[in-house]
Parts: structure tokens; sequence; C-alpha cells
């Protein structure tokens, strides 16, 4: 068993939320809205660093045909006092499979979530949409400056070429 948990899906450190995901066989969120996200108490508060998460296969649905929308989400942030724990965040991004909503509102909408949950000391959403209608959307969301200090790497998602 790793250091800093214990085996009921309880962080051990003080103040840590239940997890309900994590260890678990949990039912997938039908919409964004139901879908719960768990933290866990950062363990290197003191030490700024930067967390990324990569989505590669992103999917939501046009609000207004409900055709597909395909994305490569890139997601930074920089730890508060807790993670995000990665099996409820890929089960809510899972649950945009059923969405209907526009590229800006999706991307921007899981950024102020995540703020509002996990209270990050910086956060930054790259959404990559590939193209519908003959034009690719990208959107982007930086909560700040990053903490000084904390290296952010490039997204390292090539502006779309399409064939070429």
């Amino acid at each position: 068993m790793k250091k800093g948990t214990q085996g009921k899906g309880r962080a051990s450190r003080s103040g840590a939320q239940e997890l309900r995901h994590l260890g678990r066989a949990v039912k997938a969120p039908e919409t964004p809205g139901e879908a719960t996200l768990d933290r866990i108490d950062n363990p290197h508060p003191d030490a700024p660093y930067l967390v990324r998460f990569t989505a590669p296969e992103f999917t939501s649905l046009c609000p207004i045909t409900g055709q597909p929308d395909f994305a490569h989400l890139v997601i930074d942030y920089v730890p508060g006092a807790h993670l995000v724990e990665s099996k409820s965040l890929k089960l809510y991004l899972g649950a945009f499979r059923n969405e209907g909503v526009f590229h800006e509102d999706c991307t921007v909408g899981i950024a102020q979530r995540l703020m509002r949950e996990i209270k990050p000391a910086w956060l930054r959403i790259a959404g990559y949409w590939f193209p519908r209608g003959g034009m690719p959307i990208d959107v982007f969301f930086q909560s700040g400056t990053p903490p000084k200090g904390v290296w952010v790497p490039d997204p390292g998602v090539a502006p779309y070429r399409g064939r070429g």
C-alpha cells in the first residue's frame, strides 16, 4: 500500500474527504453535473509543483446538432491544499460525452469547476478542439500568473495542420 493512504477509501491525513471512486467499482455519471470530484490532501504543500492531466480523446456534443465534438485537453495546475483524485476527474470528463455544450463553455466550465472544488494555487486548461465545419477552435483559460519557481512546460499539442 502506498504511503499516505489507508485501505478503506480515506486519505490518512486529517481533513481529507471521503474518497468515493478510488478502489471501487462506480457507475459512470451521465452528466458533468452528476459527477463528483474527489480530492486528497497535497502531500507536499510547501513545494510548488505542477500537475498535468492530458485527455487526448475528450468528447462532448454540439448543443445544436447533437453531433459529437472531439478535443485534446491539457489541464495544468499548481496544487494548493488539495489534489484532484484522477479517477474522479476521468469520470467527470467522460460525462461530457452526453453533454450538449459549446467548446468555450465546456473548456472554461471545466476550469471553473476545478477552481471551486480543489482551489489550486494556479490553473491552466488548453482545449484543442478538432475541426467541424472546416475550422478548429482552441480555447485557453488561465487563473492568473503561475507561482514563482514553478516550471510550466508548453502544453505540447501542435497547432492543427490538417493533412499537411
